[in-house]
């Protein structure tokens, strides 16, 4: 009989290069070099860019039995990226939206701080980066839990920065790079641009803002437990 308990299905390993290279490689390397009149036009060359990204994330939300949020969010941004060059919309859309996304979520940290429910546990303090279990323990023993709750609230209100930056930083790629009328092919050139430079611009400095938060928290729980490094990381062959 197939064994279709939920459970048994092995979680998406992450692939960082074949997301980058499909959903922004690719993307920008069709936009700069096929969307002129005497290759695929400027909409060809959109809708074969945007298939990309796209498809990938549809590839990824269907495979993979739990909900991939961060996908779902990368196929909302990419198709109304397509709209906006497809309806030849203002180009100022197209930075408002680039803004808009981080910034919501960036906001959704917080309101899940108020909540109740720091998304910075999803995140960094979730059984497959830390030991939880043991933290707690030591955390409970030596009385320190209402002093790390606090630290926790204040590393969420850094991760929600991190959105803040990503938000304000794609804003104003946008705004400086993407000038030309929508659904022309400078248009296409101008976002694969933008597109390829988003990486080493936003997304680097916001993977070292959560290297940053990650250390804060490391710091954090070792100071508050007294637990080295190595006590603080589950044991893999534990997690097996």
């Amino acid at each position: 009989m197939t064994d279709t308990n939920p459970d048994t299905v092995q979680e998406r390993k992450p692939r960082p290069l074949i997301d980058l290279l499909v959903s922004v490689v690719v993307p920008s390397l069709i936009l700069m070099k096929l969307s002129g009149d005497d290759k695929l036009g400027a909409t060809g060359g959109l809708l074969l860019a945007l298939a990309f990204p796209i498809g990938w994330g549809l590839y990824e939300l269907i495979t993979h039995k739990k909900k991939n949020y961060i996908a779902l969010l990368g196929v909302i941004s990419v198709l109304l990226t397509g709209g906006i060059g497809l309806l030849e919309l203002d180009p100022q859309w197209l930075a408002v939206k680039e803004a808009a996304i981080p910034a919501v979520i960036g906001i959704g940290v917080l309101v899940s701080a108020k909540l109740g429910f720091p998304l910075v546990k999803k995140v960094l303090f979730n059984p497959a980066v830390m030991d939880v279990d043991r933290i707690d323990q030591e955390l409970e023993k030596k009385g320190n839990r209402e002093t790390f709750d606090k630290r926790l609230d204040n590393a969420n209100y850094l991760l929600a920065g991190t959105f803040g930056f990503s938000a304000v930083m794609n804003y104003v790629l946008a705004k400086r790079i993407v000038v030309s009328d929508a659904g022309t092919t400078a248009f296409n050139e101008e976002l694969g641009r933008m597109m390829a430079l988003s990486y080493p611009v936003i997304a680097i400095p916001s993977m070292i803002m959560m290297m940053g938060i990650f250390y804060f928290l490391w710091r954090t729980v070792s100071q508050l437990t007294g637990l080295k490094l190595e006590e603080i990381i589950p044991d893999s062959e534990t997690e097996k």
